[in-house]
Parts: structure tokens; C-alpha cells; sequence
């Protein structure tokens, strides 16, 4: 017999699925009208993101950050926080991984490779915390504020790769210094793709059980659900705000400190590829749960990494994936109001029943 439990997992599953396949309904309405062969696009979707072992791995290689900026958003989510700064914390990351990196060259690797990437956590926890902050002390509403925070981190990132930190070798791409090749991270054993994959799903395997099994993953549902009652209950809240914002800034830092120790090897321009912006929608399509942000992160990276096969055999813009991606990401959103509609209409189909119940009590002169 179906239980309510039941039914909330059938909910949590269809009604994103839903939401997805409506997304690629309206894309190939799109393309259709601009011309393109919607079956032939889906098919190059689909070999471009995972149909051979080249494909996957490009396919793994860019769910890697997305893993981790999904986090951004999903862990202080548990909180009721909305973060959408992740990229922010992500290019500054990168280049405080990069900074490490180059003043630890001719060191041993592995200490300056922890170096660089407790740095890029670090820088990242402090960026987004401070939207933690804001919103405790202050009173700002974090999704505003980690917005501005993302493009004032862009600016900086500018700013340094093309000035103080620009090596005088990168004449027509601004870079910091390479870190070199000695302090580059290796390969996920099993797979050809950099650590930062196996990085990213120990974290989020890490973040599941802390929230789900743990009593800090209690205190920061209570603190999101009624900041009020956790009050009473002795929770400081506003502790609680700034660290789940940053620790989801931690994870976005940790994403830029990958990107730049597995495969650009400076921070540059290159950091800023919206891996941040895209995170929001991994988050959002895995309704927050750590453990479901993986799955979801590798189904985004498919897409993005099907983008180049889209321009070279149909000659459409690779950015063409980023329609699929709003349509998805617009219509997930929508589809929040409707969980919850099924077990609202059992409730009232099985109300009439138990409304009779009394009468036939009454009739036959039973006491209760």
C-alpha cells in the first residue's frame, strides 16, 4: 500500500523529470523554428555529453566545479539562504590557489598542492560568509548581496591577473604565473579526469551525511524553517547564517582552487565561465540535497560539453545550450508549487469518509 513517504520520493523525482523534459519540449520548439533538425540536435546532445568515452570524460571534467558550486548553493539552502555568488567565490579562489601555487614553486608537491587548495577553501568561506554576515548584522538580503559580491570578484580578478599579478610572458592573455607542471593535480584513478572529480563527490558525499544524519544538519533545518523557534531553543542563528554561508563559499573556492591546479595553471579569464551561475541550476534541479547534486551536476556538464559538437555539425552556437539550460532552470522553479497537490487531494477524498463516521456511531447507538 502507497504511503505518504511514497509518495513524497514519487514527487521529488517526477515532478523534476518533469520539469526537465518540458524544458526539452519548449528547446526544440526553439530550434525547430530557428531552422535546426530537433531530432538530430538531441541526438548530438546526447553523443556530445555521453556517447563515447571521450565524450564522458569532457563530460566529467566540467561536472568536477559544478559539483562543488552546486554545494555553494544547496548547503546554505539547509539554512533558508539563498546564494546565486558562487562565481565570485569560485574566480577567487583560483586566484589564491594560483598566488600559493607560484610562490611555492621548486617546493614539494603534494604540501604546496594542499597549500593551494586550503587556500582557495579558505578564500571562499570568507567571501561568501561575508553575505552571512550582511544578512545577521545588517539585515541584507543575502541573494542581492552575494550577486554583487560575484561581480565585485570578477572585477578583482581583473584587476590583479592584469596588473600587479600579470606575468610580463602573457602578452595576449593576462595571467598570474604559472604554477607549473610539478604542482598540477594528477588523475582520478579509474578515470581519465583530474582529481578535482573525485574531490568534488567526497565532498558532497560529505556535506549528505552531515546534513542528513547529523545534528548540525538539524540545527540548520530549524534555523532555515523558523529562525524564531531555533531561537528559543538556544540556536545562535546568526552563527548558524554565516556558517552555512561559508561553508557553501568554501566549496565554491575549492571548485576555483581545482580549476586552476588541474587545468588552466595560472588564474586568468579563463575562471570565468559561468561553472558559478551554472551551479544555482545544479542546485536547484537536486532540490538542495547534496547526495542528488552529483548526478544532476554530470547531466549539466553533458549538455555543456555537447555545446562544441552542436557548432561543428550543425553550425549552431555552442551558447545554444544555455537556452536548454534557462528553459530547465525557469521551469524547475515553476514546478515548486506543485509538490505537495497529491497528498492534498488524497487528504480530501479520504475527508468525506471520515466525516460519516460519527453519524453511523450515532445510528446504531454505539459509544465512541
Amino acid at each position: 500500500m502507497s504511503t505518504p513517504r511514497t509518495f513524497e520520493w514519487l514527487e521529488r523525482i517526477l515532478i523534476p523529470v518533469g520539469a526537465v523534459l518540458a524544458a526539452m519540449l519548449l528547446f526544440a520548439l526553439f530550434v525547430g523554428l530557428a531552422g535546426y533538425p530537433p531530432l538530430e540536435v538531441f541526438e548530438l546532445l546526447y553523443k556530445g555529453g555521453f556517447g563515447s568515452s571521450f565524450s564522458w570524460n569532457n563530460t566529467l571534467q566540467r561536472a568536477a566545479p559544478l559539483i562543488l558550486t552546486g554545494l555553494a548553493v544547496a548547503i546554505p539552502a539547509r539554512a533558508g539562504l539563498v546564494i546565486i555568488g558562487g562565481e565570485g567565490a569560485l574566480v577567487l579562489g583560483g586566484l589564491a590557489a594560483a598566488v600559493v601555487g607560484a610562490w611555492g614553486m621548486g617546493g614539494a608537491a603534494l604540501p604546496v598542492q594542499l597549500m593551494m587548495l586550503l587556500a582557495a577553501t579558505a578564500t571562499g568561506a570568507l567571501w561568501i560568509g561575508l553575505c552571512g554576515w550582511l544578512r545577521h548584522a545588517r539585515g541584507v538580503n543575502e541573494t542581492i548581496s552575494s550577486l554583487l559580491l560575484a561581480y565585485i570578484g570578477i572585477a578583482l580578478l581583473n584587476h590583479f591577473v592584469e596588473g600587479p599579478l600579470k606575468d610580463p610572458a602573457s602578452l595576449n592573455k593576462p595571467s598570474t604565473a604559472p604554477i607549473g607542471d610539478a604542482l598540477m593535480l594528477g588523475m582520478t584513478p579509474g578515470f581519465d579526469v583530474h582529481l578535482g572529480l573525485g574531490i568534488g563527490v567526497v565532498v558532497a558525499l560529505l556535506a549528505w551525511v552531515v546534513t542528513r544524519f547529523t545534528t548540525i544538519g538539524f540545527a540548520l533545518q530549524v534555523v532555515g524553517g523558523n529562525p524564531r523557534a531555533a531561537q528559543l531553543a538556544g540556536l545562535r542563528t546568526g552563527a548558524w547564517l554565516i556558517g552555512a554561508c561559508a561553508a557553501g563559499g568554501a566549496a565554491a573556492g575549492l571548485a576555483g582552487g581545482i580549476e586552476v591546479a588541474a587545468v588552466h595553471g595560472a588564474a586568468n579569464a579563463s575562471l570565468i565561465v559561468g561553472y558559478g551561475y551554472a551551479g544555482i541550476l545544479v542546485a536547484f534541479m537536486a532540490r538542495h540535497n547534496p547526495l542528488a547534486v552529483i548526478p544532476v551536476a554530470i547531466l549539466i556538464g553533458g549538455i555543456n560539453a555537447a555545446g562544441g559538437m552542436l557548432q561543428r555539425r550543425l553550425d549552431m552556437p555552442d551558447a545554444a545550450v544555455l537556452v536548454l539550460q534557462g528553459l530547465a532552470f525557469v521551469l524547475i522553479l515553476a514546478s515548486e508549487t506543485l509538490y505537495g497537490r497529491i497528498r492534498f487531494k488524497r487528504a480530501a477524498k479520504a475527508a468525506p469518509a471520515a466525516a460519516t463516521a460519527p453519524i453511523v456511531v450515532a445510528a446504531t447507538g454505539e459509544k465512541a
